[in-house]
């Protein structure tokens, strides 16, 4: 009897695409596809802050090993939930590039990385308190709203995938080279040829493929290095306050309090996005579940030498890239994220994976994103309201931050922290707009604005 690929997956209720069961080999195999994408934007951040604490190799290195182990702890919780936490979305969990820029603030003050724990703690677990409250804002996410932000999550990332295939450190010599940019190009057209010469599975895998093959070339061409891999302990265990006791400043509280609502705000935002994705219903307990498992792993990370938590918006676009739902899969790849941590040196041979090969697969995985938010706006009813303008607006405050970094360097602190990412201003634009002009609708006219008016631009088809 000819096997299909149904007979690797267990039946599930079709209302609940994300339940969907597939085999241990397909699970772990998609599931180290959704960790080799975002491993880069894991271990980023510890890299920066540990570098503006002034901290040796060997404790940048704890650092590193910390997020690997609490990424994939909290992408566990977030995928299989406990009562009343995690939202059992296909969501992958990591330590937050939002709070980046404050930390080291913190971190570079007389408190030092202590303070910064102390600030995460606290902000934690007030971000746990609120949570009820944001998780009843999502009737105000219409896909006027969702689809906006979607898109604006894409289109902020790129600059990100861009900057991978320029070779990541700007300071290098080789930044922006030939053979960077050649790279990541290679990888980029792996991934193309795979998505339309294979069928199946492997189609299906053309991320991973692509990522695999451009490492090879690289290795071939003497563009990746691993002799970094056999440096360091093979095994070890994230130590409980290996950094110290956590000081408390209320300075450094106010500010990550601040970065902890931007960050619940983006994870609003990606549950909703990959809901919209899987094509399941997310309500909003369902929301405040997926925001008490992002909160409760933010305030545990410093326990283990790490930082606040988010959802990773890459990985919701792998979900719309491959099509594989299942929040089974990863869970599989949190767990590959947790084993990592427990054993640095398969981190490091990961971590040998060169940024341009990442920046060539993120071409596709972040512009899908971007591509999967003006599918749900293409839903989105424009004739006789003023959508059109919380589109225009929302995406425009978006792309502020991501065209000129510096727009809001004059303006008080907590304005740079909210607005200075694009994802969390096109988020609070886009939901104001759609309560001023699609809630109040008192005195608001058939045709209010000449804006709306403006006929879609289509191409006609002549018969030949």
């Amino acid at each position: 009897m000819k096997l299909t690929n149904r007979t690797a997956r267990t039946p599930h209720d079709t209302a609940r695409p994300e339940d969907e069961r597939l085999s241990i080999g397909k699970s772990y195999l998609y599931g180290l596809q959704h960790i080799l994408t975002m491993y880069g934007g894991v271990i980023a951040p510890p890299l920066i802050v540990g570098g503006a604490a002034g901290l040796t190799g060997n404790e940048v290195a704890l650092l590193v090993s910390a997020a690997l182990f609490v990424s994939g702890a909290a992408t566990m919780l977030q995928t299989l939930g406990l009562p009343y936490v995690g939202s059992k979305l296909p969501l992958v969990q990591g330590v937050s590039f939002a709070s980046v820029s404050t930390m080291v603030a913190i971190a570079s003050g007389p408190g030092g990385l202590n303070s910064v724990f102390g600030a995460i703690i606290v902000a934690g677990a007030i971000g746990i308190l609120i949570t009820p409250f944001f998780s009843k804002i999502v009737r105000f996410f219409p896909p006027v709203v969702t689809g906006t932000i979607i898109t604006v999550v894409g289109i902020s990332l790129l600059p990100v995938t861009v900057r991978w295939a320029m070779g990541g450190d700007q300071k290098a010599a080789d930044w922006g080279s030939m053979s960077n940019i050649g790279l990541a190009g290679f990888s980029l057209a792996v991934v193309l040829l795979v998505s339309r010469l294979v069928q199946g599975t492997l189609s299906r895998l053309s991320i991973l493929i692509g990522i695999v093959c451009g490492t090879v070339f690289a290795f071939v061409v003497g563009k990746a290095d691993f002799s970094d891999v056999g440096n360091g302990s093979v095994f070890s265990f994230p130590e409980p306050f290996a950094f110290g006791t956590p000081t408390f400043q209320i300075s450094a509280i106010i500010s990550m309090v601040v970065v902890i609502l931007v960050i619940m705000t983006e994870t609003t935002a990606d549950i909703l996005a990959v809901g919209e994705i899987v094509g399941t219903k997310v309500d909003g307990r369902r929301v405040g579940d997926g925001l008490r498992a992002d909160m409760l792993a933010t305030t545990v990370a410093p326990i283990f030498g790490t930082f606040p938590a988010s959802a990773f918006a890459q990985n919701v676009g792998l979900v719309a890239v491959t099509g594989i739902k299942s929040r089974y899969v990863v869970a599989a790849g949190g767990s590959v994220l947790l084993f990592l941590g427990l054993f640095p040196v398969l981190g490091r041979v990961v971590a040998a994976v060169p940024l341009p090969v990442l920046g060539g697969a993120g071409i596709v995985l972040f512009g899908s994103i971007a591509a999967s938010g003006i599918r749900t706006l293409s839903k989105v009813d424009f004739d006789g309201n003023l959508n059109l303008i919380i589109v225009a607006v929302a995406i425009g405050f978006g792309v502020i931050p991501i065209a000129v970094p510096g727009f809001y360097a004059a303006f008080p602190d907590w304005v740079h922290v909210v607005f200075d990412s694009g994802i969390s201003a096109a988020s609070i634009v886009a939901v104001l707009l759609n309560i001023f002009f699609n809630v109040f609708t008192r005195g608001q006219r058939s045709s209010p604005s000449v804006v709306t008016a403006a006929p879609p631009v289509a191409t006609r088809h002549h018969a030949t």
